[in-house]
């Protein structure tokens, strides 16, 4: 059975058809990465598999006791509330120091528990919103353009903190890309939205779609670009890879 599918899935926002006949299925373990111009549903798609919208018609179907972890593309905190990274980790209900501790270092801020909410760059935002999905263990990681406001490098970091997340943890991954181009080459299939899905499959087949290139164009910045990611840490079953990342043009 799929993590989470949709069976002709439809939304109507105000009078608006937002997403018409949406079929998709989550797999264990894949990383599946939805890619579409603004407005083209993607973050709604992403409400409603979570719960917080309810389709107009169609479906939804989860796994039985699935646990989601979610990380929003933003989220507002008062600036002069004095609130710490383990505070925040804490709401709406305390955590022990260990399990803090792991989600932390599993987001790759080992040492942020002790800062002010206020005081995190954007990058170190982000990472603490993930280790807040990473805290009940999901299933599956779900992350709205997560990498929004970030620059190259700081996105690429995060793409790579997604990869081994994957790897230690074994969740699947469903991400809404905000950079039309810019996709984690670990994706195991891209969906390329637009009300309905275009078209599906490895990056490098939704790259030489026509469906894809008649949305984003056919020059350099219609090329899906993908970042690669080898590592040189190792892990229990991950042995001799390299840390390093680059864009690069699979179109």
């Amino acid at each position: 059975m799929s993590l989470i599918s949709t069976h002709n899935l439809t939304l109507r926002l105000n009078g608006q058809m937002v997403l018409e006949d949406v079929n998709i299925a989550i797999e264990a373990g894949e990383i599946v990465t939805i890619v579409g111009p603004n407005g083209s549903g993607k973050s709604s798609l992403l409400r409603v598999l979570i719960g917080a919208l309810k389709p107009t018609s169609g479906s939804v179907t989860r796994a039985p006791e699935l646990r989601i972890g979610y990380v929003p593309q933003k989220l507002q905190i008062d600036a002069t509330l004095p609130l710490t990274v383990r505070g925040f980790l804490n709401l709406p209900r305390r955590k022990t120091g260990a399990v803090v501790a792991t989600a932390l270092t599993q987001a790759g801020v080992t040492d942020l528990a002790r800062k002010q909410m206020a005081d995190l760059s954007g990058g170190q935002f982000q990472r603490v919103l993930l280790a807040r999905a990473l805290l009940d263990k999901p299933d599956i990681l779900i992350l709205d353009e997560a990498t929004q406001g970030l620059d190259q490098p700081g996105s690429a970091a995060f793409y790579r903190q997604i990869e081994d997340v994957r790897s230690e943890m074994g969740c699947a991954v469903l991400m809404v890309s905000h950079d039309l181009h810019v996709v984690m080459a670990a994706s195991d299939r891209v969906l390329c939205l637009n009300g309905h899905v275009c078209c599906e499959g490895t990056p490098e087949i939704v790259a030489d779609a026509p469906e894809y290139r008649a949305l984003f164009g056919t020059g350099t910045q219609g090329a899906l670009a993908l970042y690669r990611h080898e590592h040189t840490h190792s892990h229990d079953h991950d042995h001799d890879h390299h840390h390093k990342h680059e864009a690069h043009d699979a179109g």
